[in-house]
This record gives structure tokens, C-alpha cells and sequence, in this order.
């Protein structure tokens, strides 16, 4: 007991201290090191305002992207996602020749990551966390975290992916066949590589069968077999190809 009030005495005093520097007779270089100095105490609140100051006091000095980038990586760490999107947004338009634009459009983009949520609920930022490591792997391609960000981008486009599917699943249960019909494809067109567009494509085959659209059907079922070979459902497909080819020839 006695060690944890000693810890909250020290970290009070300390806070104290922070928050009664005078900075006023500072230099832009000065008042960026208090600054930074903050962050790396994990003082965010005083942080903050500190680096917004530097901002709006000192417009035209060359540590401007500096207080930019750390206000940007601060929100990052206090989990302020949106917010710290928006700065390092702020700092790709606004500073295209700072040194922080690289990593910029990188957090950027992993801002947008983990604000992406399950995949039944709204995929917006799913979608502006894809559009942002696009970019990045785009303007920085021999960046070494081009491998990662593509990662991220192959999961994100799976929760993508099982979204349409599931809602594909739920209009055909309804019978809203036109709109399932319409899901499933663009399952296999938008969302081609990956585990959901061969189920997307098996499931609407089965419904056009079904439809007794059997023309539609055997257009899906071949393209089916050309780009699924090793997929489980693909003796079934052929299984269905051969009772289409026997129904077109009586």
C-alpha cells in the first residue's frame, strides 16, 4: 500500500510539474522538445495542447510537420482513432515534403484498421482502411511494410467478402432470388480471391438450377471448373454439369 500511494504521489507531483512548465519564452525547437518529452512520458493530456500550440504559434517554422506527426501519433495511442486519422491526414495534404509522410499514410491507414468492425455491422471504415493501404502500397512500394499492409488489405477484403455473402444467403432464404443471385456474383466478381467467392459461385449455381435457368447455370458451372479445380464442392459442380449436358441433349 504504502509503494502504490508513493507511485500516485510521484506521478501527481510529476503531472504538477507538466502542467506548470512555462513555455511562453520558448523557441518553436524548445517547445517541440517539451513537447515530445510529454509524449514519451505518456502525458498525453498535457501533450496535446502543447503540440496544437506550436501549431498555431509558430505556422511558418520548420518543426511544424514534427508537432503535426507526434499530434497525429498521440491520438493514435490514446486510442482516438478518428481523431488521429484526421491528423495524419492533416499532414499528408497539408506537408507533402515532410519526412513523416511514408509513416503517415501508413497509420493513416491502420487508423481506419481498427476502427473496421465484425463484419455485420458497417463496413465503412473497413472500406477507407483498404482505399488507404492502397495508396500507401501504391506511392511506397518498396516500403518493406507493403507485405503487412497487403495482408491487411486480403483480410479486410475477406470481411468484405462475407458480408455479401451472408446477405446473399439471407435473400435466398427469403426468396428474393433476383438479389441473391445478384450478391453471389458480385462475390465471386469483386471478391474473386477470396474463400467466399467458389461458395458464392456453388451457391448460384444451385439457385439457378433451381430457377430453371439452366443456360445461366452451365455458364456458371463452367467458369466453376476453370477457376476452382481444387475446391471441395467441385465433383458436385461437375456432377451438375453432366445432368445440365444431359437435359440440354434431350
Amino acid at each position: 500500500m504504502k509503494k502504490i500511494l508513493i507511485v500516485l504521489i510521484s506521478g501527481i507531483i510529476f503531472y504538477g510539474c507538466s502542467a506548470s512548465v512555462d513555455t511562453s519564452n520558448m523557441t518553436a525547437e524548445q517547445r517541440l522538445q517539451y513537447a515530445i518529452s510529454l509524449f514519451n512520458d505518456e502525458t498525453y493530456d498535457v501533450a496535446i495542447p502543447e503540440l496544437e500550440s506550436i501549431l498555431l504559434q509558430f505556422p511558418g517554422s520548420e518543426v511544424v510537420d514534427d508537432a503535426q506527426f507526434y499530434l497525429a501519433k498521440t491520438r493514435l495511442n490514446r486510442k482516438e482513432y478518428i481523431m488521429a486519422a484526421f491528423e495524419f491526414s492533416r499532414l499528408i495534404k497539408s506537408m507533402p515534403a515532410s519526412e513523416f509522410v511514408i509513416e503517415s499514410q501508413y497509420l493513416l491507414a491502420d487508423s481506419y484498421y481498427r476502427l473496421s468492425p465484425d463484419y455485420t455491422l458497417d463496413q465503412r471504415y473497413t472500406k477507407k482502411s483498404i482505399e488507404e493501404f492502397q495508396a500507401f502500397i501504391d506511392f511506397f512500394p518498396t516500403d518493406p511494410r507493403v507485405t503487412g499492409a497487403e495482408q491487411k488489405i486480403s483480410e479486410m477484403n475477406t470481411k468484405l467478402a462475407q458480408k455479401e455473402f451472408t446477405s446473399a444467403v439471407i435473400y435466398e432464404k427469403l426468396e428474393y432470388y433476383t438479389a441473391a443471385i445478384k450478391y453471389y456474383s458480385n462475390v465471386v466478381e469483386v471478391f474473386h480471391d477470396t474463400e467466399f467467392a467458389p461458395k458464392a459461385s456453388y451457391n448460384k449455381i444451385k439457385l439457378l438450377v433451381q430457377r430453371e435457368r439452366k443456360k445461366e447455370a452451365l455458364l456458371e458451372v463452367n467458369s466453376f471448373l476453370t477457376k476452382y479445380p481444387q475446391d471441395k464442392a467441385y465433383s458436385d459442380v461437375l456432377k451438375i454439369k453432366d445432368d445440365l449436358s444431359q437435359i440440354s441433349i434431350m
